[in-house]
Parts: C-alpha cells; sequence; structure tokens
C-alpha cells in the first residue's frame, strides 16, 4: 500500500511556514490521540500518520529531499507510519509540542491524568557512507549490497542490556514513569513543574544486574549487509537516507538513519552535464573532406552516425534519448551529444611530408579570400536554440 502525500495528510502545501505544519499536526494529534479515541484503531492509525508526517516535515533536511524525492528519498522508510515506531516513540519524540507539560499533561480529563508514561527513549547516532556509481548504474538505477561497520542490537540479551526478566526493576523513585514533577510555591501560587527522573535517566527501569556481553548498553559492534536502490538519474553529491538503519539505539531504543552520498565514477568516453552526456570525436581530414560513417559508443552499446561532406571541426551531432534520466521523471530522458574535431598529426616522415605538400597546392584545399565561419561559442548558441 502506497503512502499518502505527507502534505496532504497534514492539510497544508510545500510553501507552509514550520509553524504551519507544526499547528497542523498539534491540531491532527489533538483529534486522534487514542486517550480521546480509546479502542479505536481507525483513530490510532490516523494519530500515527500524522506524526509520521510531521517527522519527516519538521525535519529541515529531510523534508528537502522528500520535496526533491518524494518517499523514495527517504529510503525503505520515511516517517514513523512505516518505520515500527511505536506509541512511545511518537510521545517521546513530540510531547512538547503540545507546551511543557507535554501529553500527559494535555489530556488531564478531570484531573485524572493519562495513564500513558513518558519514559525516555534513547536514539542511536546516523552513519554516512559514500557508494560510488558508473555512468551506466546512474542511467539505469541499480541496486546496491554495502556491508556496514555499526552498533547493532547485542543477541544475548535481545538488547535490553540486562543478564535477564529478573535483572530490571520499575525505578521506584518515578515508578516507571521516567519524570519526576515538583510543586513549589510561588508568589503566583502552586507551581507544578516536571523533569527526568535522576534515578533512571527517564527509562523508568534500573537494571540490577548488566548483561556480560554488551556491559548493559544493549548494543555491540558488529556489521550488516544492507541492500540500496538508487532511482535512475542520481547525481554526484545528492543523499539517500534509509531510516533505521544508521547504529542501534542503547536499550533498545530508536535505531539512527543511514545516509548514502552518491558518488559519480568519471567515464572513460563520456562528459556528463546534468542529463546531457557529450563524447569528443576525431575525425581524420579526407573523412571530414569527403564525409563518412562512424561508429560512437552509448550507455547502453553503440551507434551509428553519418557524417556529411564538408563536415568542420566543432560540429554538435544529436542523439535523441541516449543520455541521463531526470531524477524522479524517468521518461523525461537527456541527449548524447557528440562533438567533432579534426585530428591533426604532429609528427610525420619525409614520405609523408612530401604527400601532404603536394595537397597543398589544390585550389579546392586553400581558404577563399572572403571565408568567415561562426566560431564555436556562436555554433553552440545556434545548437541549443534548435
Amino acid at each position: 500500500m502506497s503512502k499518502r502525500d505527507y502534505y496532504e495528510v497534514l492539510g497544508v502545501s510545500k510553501n507552509s511556514s514550520p509553524d504551519e505544519i507544526k499547528k497542523a499536526y498539534r491540531k491532527l494529534a489533538l483529534k486522534y490521540h487514542p486517550d480521546k479515541n480509546p479502542g479505536n484503531q481507525e483513530a490510532e492509525a490516523k494519530f500515527k500518520e500524522a506524526a509520521g508526517a510531521y517527522e519527516v516535515l519538521s525535519n529541515p533536511s529531510k523534508k528537502q529531499k522528500y520535496d526533491q524525492f518524494g518517499h523514495a528519498g527517504l529510503g525503505n522508510q520515511g516517517g514513523f507510519g512505516g518505520g515500527g515506531m511505536t506509541m512511545e516513540d511518537i510521545f517521546s519524540h513530540f510531547g512538547d509540542i503540545f507546551g511543557g507539560g507535554g501529553f500527559e499533561d494535555f489530556f488531564n480529563f478531570g484531573g485524572r491524568g493519562s495513564s500513558r508514561s513518558r519514559r525516555a527513549v534513547q536514539r542511536g547516532t546516523n552513519l554516512r557512507i559514500r557508494v560510488k556509481l558508473t555512468l551506466e548504474e546512474i542511467a539505469k538505477g541499480v541496486e546496491k549490497k554495502v556491508k556496514v561497520n555499526k552498533l547493532i542490537v547485542c543477541q544475548q540479551c535481545n538488547g535490553s542490556g540486562s543478564s535477564g526478566s529478573g535483572s530490571v526493576n520499575t525505578c521506584q523513585t518515578c515508578n516507571g514513569r521516567g519524570q519526576v514533577s515538583r510543586v513549589t510555591s510561588t508568589f503566583l501560587g502552586q507551581m507544578q513543574t516536571t523533569s527526568t527522573c535522576p534515578n533512571c535517566n527517564g527509562e523508568g527501569e534500573v537494571i540490577t544486574k548488566k548483561c556480560p556481553t554488551c556491559i548493559g548498553t544493549g548494543t555491540v559492534k558488529g556489521e550488516e549487509v544492507i541492500s540500496v536502490k538508487i532511482p535512475p538519474g542520481a547525481m554526484e553529491g545528492i543523499q539517500l537516507s534509509l531510516n533505521g538503519k544508521g547504529n542501534a539505539a542503547p536499550r533498545n531504543g530508536i535505531a539512527g538513519d543511514l545516509i548514502i552520498v552518491i558518488e559519480e565514477i568519471p567515464h572513460e568516453h563520456f562528459v556528463r552535464d546534468d542529463i546531457n552526456i557529450y563524447y569528443e570525436h576525431y575525425l581524420s581530414f579526407p573523412e571530414a573532406v569527403l564525409g563518412t560513417t562512424i561508429e560512437v559508443p552509448t550507455l547502453d552499446g553503440k551507434a551509428r552516425v553519418k557524417v556529411p561532406v564538408g563536415t568542420k571541426p566543432g560540429k554538435l551531432f544529436r542523439l535523441k534519448n541516449k543520455g541521463i534520466p531526470a531524477l524522479n521523471y524517468p521518461t523525461h530522458i537527456g541527449d548524447l551529444l557528440i562533438y567533432i574535431n579534426i585530428w591533426v598529426p604532429d609528427k610525420l616522415n619525409s614520405k609523408e611530408k612530401e604527400q601532404i605538400q603536394k595537397l597543398m597546392g589544390l585550389d579546392c584545399l586553400m581558404p577563399a579570400e572572403n571565408t568567415k565561419d561562426e566560431n564555436f561559442f556562436d555554433r553552440m548558441k545556434d545548437f541549443f536554440k534548435r
């Protein structure tokens, strides 16, 4: 099932300001919050969908990738909606959007308070790797398998950091909530403040016996082979993001992201200019004078091009749709531009010199007095006006 457009989910436009995006998300979160819709799975799904959209559109870097490449630019998972995020993850990330008290204080219906805890969820760090691509791979798109050295979940304790189920106790300071509240008296009256529990660092639990393999962190050094799908038309320096494929987080937190930076390998024959590619072909003097048919390489094989009589150096031939597809617009394909040059030998033996000197006496090879040809830049201007 394809994901809905994130702007459509929040009901905002691409030009909306960060405050407008935040306000739109807050409105939907209030409407579909589980505490207001107990047992309503549709409301919970919409709540998660809105959180997923806001997670992307509130992040300038992710928003830029989404605006450029759509869901494909976010990797295999974009936003919380498809990333296996729990409700606790969403509360941990966006609880502050409702003010200092967070979700619980905002949904304190009738003084009862929300039953939902605010345990801190740790996040793994992002990783950045470079993937080298040939021009042929860029033109067609490619799936690369890369081996990444990173922190992975400890298999001994399944990421819990403890040596067993009996080695974790509920924090007695915060009673498992991860936060403690304090009431102080001021000249304005009593004020309640909430802060992270100092005993469990907001996790709500205390490990009494640590896992001997990971020493309580829940992560160990390891490696993972990750499949990266790169769409046709990728360019040098663009970044793709795979959510949750970075370093694992301590004690089953949220894994970081894997950032893939594209690096283009210089081609033996072609020079790339956006979606067009250039190829320089040398003709001999007789070929330029008499005309010929040449064979030139392309990204998917070879092509034959007819060179007319009297072709001058600087002539450009265009092979339509033999270039690079535009990123995210695979039907818009660039061209292969063949730049013609004339080969002039710089070393001749005596016999060769004698033959060339005979040619110098031919009137047809001598320029007329009023001969005037466009220079290279004029030819280029005329070419691109076509």
